[in-house]
């Protein structure tokens, strides 16, 4: 590639301190690549090393095939521009005289800015929605407003290459999504290159074209969110337990954390006396199985609070790329599951069945309910016809609002309910059925 930026195999160093290793990638005309990573994984680092505060020990950084380290500073500073972290101003500058301050590389020595100039930042500052904001001291503007004057004097430099480092940290989401959709109409329309340092892995999935995953200094991971932004990416790079679903509407990458208290518990031979009564009755609970008819989402929450209180917990059938699919194997829940997209076959069924046999209790969940999982309700069936088992149902919402088997499912959850089942409307109310039984 010849033309847009291209750092290639970079090496670099803080003193005798290898803070960069084998840093190779490219950025096309036109395309937002994010910069995701840790703290100290070197994604600043990266950037100062782009934009010439550091320099590199090995390797070479190229624009349009022309070493950058053998640019002047005036005309690195025509086509490349950034955006620091730190954004503070102390001086009662005009809005406006800070962005003209962007005309710098274009002017001679003693040159004043000519109206060409005033024109430029004016018209930086309305693509930038800050205008309004010219005569106003910079000092009296609020974090997002100061954020789109430095961006509007970024650009009043008319870089080809825009370098940001975390531009929306302490903004609130109004502003967030407002400078995102800036950068993102930026490559699209105005052809800038942008390397920017994010921090809210939704917001780079919502909006770079690529991404670039740094662990310890190195490219641990690169492409496009979807080969990036994975459960196993994450866990392995950030040490975080994660989940990785598909917006239903924008189709765009979205990152749900675990907390670290999902995991089970086990529980300390020697605890203090203090907490000898809680993990005793912890105890008690795991010699009992909880088994959830589950799919959809419906049973993860029960999977986080039924392992959280001691018992064991099992789950079917679901099918594999499902919330509940993923929650169980993050726990290491035994889940019976079924091909993506398919109706539950007699095969998985009477697995899901031998599940269910070995269960004290059986939680049908809050699951929409179709043709392609009704056997799940005649699982719950064969749950109450078996003797010693509790059965309990979840209904936050009716049955007839989660049917669509023209009125099948519905006719046999009443009647489960009619033969004794417990019903509960919320959620969490399950926990309390099992502890008293």
């Amino acid at each position: 590639m010849t033309s847009g930026i291209k750092v290639k195999d970079v090496d670099a160093y803080y003193g005798s301190v290898k803070v960069l290793e084998g840093m190779d990638f490219s950025a096309a005309q036109g395309e937002l690549l994010g910069i995701i990573g840790p703290n100290g994984s070197g994604k600043t680092t990266l950037l100062r090393t782009i934009a010439r505060i550091l320099k590199p020990k090995t390797g070479a950084i190229l624009l349009d095939g022309k070493q950058v380290m053998q640019m002047n500073n005036k005309e690195f500073s025509r086509k490349f521009a950034a955006v620091p972290q730190d954004t503070t101003i102390n001086f009662e500058f005009a809005a406006l005289d800070v962005v003209l301050m962007g005309r710098n590389p274009h002017l001679g020595r003693l040159e004043l800015e000519s109206e060409k100039d005033i024109d430029i930042a004016r018209r930086c500052m309305e693509l930038t929605h800050c205008w309004h904001l010219a005569e106003r001291p910079v000092t009296e503007l609020s974090g997002g407003e100061r954020q789109l004057v430095i961006i509007a004097r970024a650009l009043t430099q008319e870089p080809k290459v825009l370098l940001l480092d975390e531009p929306t940290s302490h903004l609130d989401i109004n502003y967030q999504i407002e400078i995102m959709e800036l950068l993102k109409h930026l490559t699209a329309h105005e052809g800038l290159i942008i390397i920017a340092v994010i921090h809210d892995l939704n917001l780079a999935a919502q909006y770079c074209d690529r991404l670039v995953l740094l662990r310890n200094g190195k490219i641990f991971a690169m492409g496009t969110q979807y080969e990036v932004l994975t459960a196993g990416n994450i866990k392995n790079a950030f040490g975080a337990d994660v989940i990785v679903k598909r917006h239903a509407v924008t189709n765009q990458c979205y990152v749900s954390p675990i907390p670290s208290s999902v995991k089970r518990k086990t529980v300390d031979p020697i605890a203090s006396s203090a907490n000898a009564n809680a993990n005793a009755s912890v105890n008690a609970n795991k010699d009992k199985t909880v088994h959830l008819i589950c799919g959809g989402g419906a049973g993860a929450s029960l999977m986080y609070l039924l392992t959280e209180h001691g018992y064991k917990v099992t789950a079917g059938v679901v099918n594999l790329l499902d919330t509940d699919c993923e929650v169980a194997q993050l726990l290491n829940i035994p889940v019976v599951t079924e091909a993506p997209f398919s109706p539950i076959t007699e095969e998985t069924f009477n697995a899901h069945v031998k599940q269910i046999e070995k269960a004290d209790v059986v939680v049908l969940c809050n699951i929409p309910v179709g043709f392609g999982n009704l056997k799940n309700i005649e699982a719950a069936e064969v749950a109450l016809r078996q003797k010693g088992k509790k059965l309990v149902v979840v209904e936050v919402d009716k049955i007839e609002n989660r049917d669509f088997t023209g009125g099948e499912a519905a006719e046999r959850v009443n009647a489960i309910k009619d033969k004794g089942a417990v019903v509960v409307t919320k959620t969490e109310d399950v926990v309390g059925v099992v502890d008293g039984l």
